[in-house]
């Protein structure tokens, strides 16, 4: 009986600490979304557009996670679930981003790229510092931390591609990073997605 009652609370408290995280990261990229989204627009800029659009899949993300962290593996895999589409969603607006800026090129502001790519990078950080211990604990939990490490690299490209437009004075580069952070998404929704079948279907099985 007492085992019983210590395995609760052990997973009771699993979950507290679960919960505690995610509201931190949740508020951190619900702020930067917002923020970098508005210098996305003003500075004219797709890559820093695709780094929006990944902390705004990333709140929801992590608003999706505190539902699931109290419920059943099923939950979490059907959480995890939307989270893989979330993650395709957001590579699509940036595609037809990106078709737009063909259609019509412009010279993004490689001053606004830097400046807020290293905001992004500063926040994603201490995301991913806090997710860290959490990353192998459920799939829930290893979702969350697959978006957030996808925010890391997309923060360096964006500081990358500030680089190269500047140098090149050419809005190339960044279209060429958005390619990229394209491709990062989809293979992440294509992780993510697999990952939730393999653990809806499994517990179809039991």
């Amino acid at each position: 009986m007492g085992s019983c009652c210590d395995n609760n609370c052990a997973i009771e408290r699993l979950r507290e600490k679960q919960r505690g995280t995610l509201k931190t990261v949740l508020g951190v990229n619900a702020v930067m979304f917002f923020v970098i989204a508005v210098a996305a627009f003003y500075g004219k800029s797709t890559a820093l557009l695709s780094d929006s659009m990944d902390n705004f899949g990333d709140a929801l993300t992590y608003g999706l996670s505190l539902y699931a962290v109290s419920q059943g593996s099923t939950a979490k895999a059907k959480v995890a679930l939307f989270k893989g589409g979330l993650i395709f969603l957001g590579a699509c607006v940036v595609l037809a981003q990106i078709i737009r800026k063909l259609m019509v090129p412009v010279l993004p502001s490689y001053e606004v790229m830097g400046i807020f790519s290293l905001m992004g990078l500063a926040a994603n950080s201490l995301c991913l510092f806090l997710l860290w211990k959490h990353r192998n604990e459920d799939i829930n939990m290893s979702s969350v931390w697959e978006c957030s490490r996808n925010d890391i690299a997309s923060n360096l490209s964006v500081f990358i591609a500030a680089g190269a437009v500047w140098f090149f004075e050419s809005g190339w580069a960044d279209i060429v990073v958005a390619s990229c952070l394209i491709l990062l998404l989809l293979s992440s929704s294509v992780r993510v997605l697999s990952s939730a079948f393999k653990e809806l279907l499994a517990n179809t099985v039991r």
